[in-house]
């Protein structure tokens, strides 16, 4: 399965299958096959580009996403926490992506991650999310996670939930950008620090 991944920098990927599905499009280039199905978590610019999204739909894309992103987006289809949809051979589940600092732990403005089945695997996309007492409940194959910190997890919190839910891969994302992105290095030391049965896998980015 990791082999139909595409990380396309930042937080943005593309999951080839059926349905072709694509994660927070941020400066992404068109392809020539329209995704399935778009999953937008949260409303912050270099994750909910209105612009992207438009770029690279086709007429029978499905867009999924947090209500905050669907005041950016128009005919985007609002996902409640917890909710399921089923596109294709895909099941979609919406995460709530909470922090540790809004309200208890609880998901103060709607922020969403996804949990995506697809093929007899488990896919976790975490989100702008901190590890929260609800990580322990998921057992995902893969996850795909941030480790820049910044109100999302840092490079020691992407260790602490790798510890936590012991997924077969883990691929980490915002790093090896510029500004406040994780560097090469940290992606290389979070690689060398993860023990255990999980494989880290440093994608390189495919635009």
């Amino acid at each position: 399965m990791i082999e139909r991944i595409r990380w396309q920098g930042h937080g943005s990927f593309r999951i080839e299958g059926a349905p072709l599905i694509q994660i927070a499009p941020w400066r992404v280039v068109k392809d020539e096959t329209p995704p399935d199905v778009i999953l937008v978590g949260h409303d912050n610019f270099d994750h909910c580009s209105r612009a992207d999204v438009e770029k690279i739909r086709g007429e029978g894309t499905a867009v999924f996403g947090s209500e905050g992103a669907a005041r950016v987006i128009p005919g985007m289809t609002v996902l409640r926490e917890w909710q399921s949809v089923s596109v294709e051979q895909a099941k979609i589940t919406a995460i709530p992506a909470a922090t540790k600092v809004s309200n208890g732990g609880k998901n103060a403005d709607g922020r969403l991650g996804f949990l995506i089945s697809l093929y007899l695997y488990d896919i976790y996309y975490v989100g702008e999310a901190e590890v929260t007492p609800q990580a322990q409940h998921f057992k995902p194959d893969i996850v795909l996670l941030p480790i820049d910190g910044y109100g999302r997890l840092s490079l020691d919190a992407g260790l602490e939930l790798i510890d936590l839910i012991k997924p077969a891969w883990a691929i980490p994302y915002n790093w090896g950008g510029t500004g406040a992105e994780a560097t090469q290095m940290d992606a290389q030391s979070f690689k060398s620090r993860v023990a255990g049965p999980t494989e880290v896998v440093l994608l390189p980015v495919e635009r």
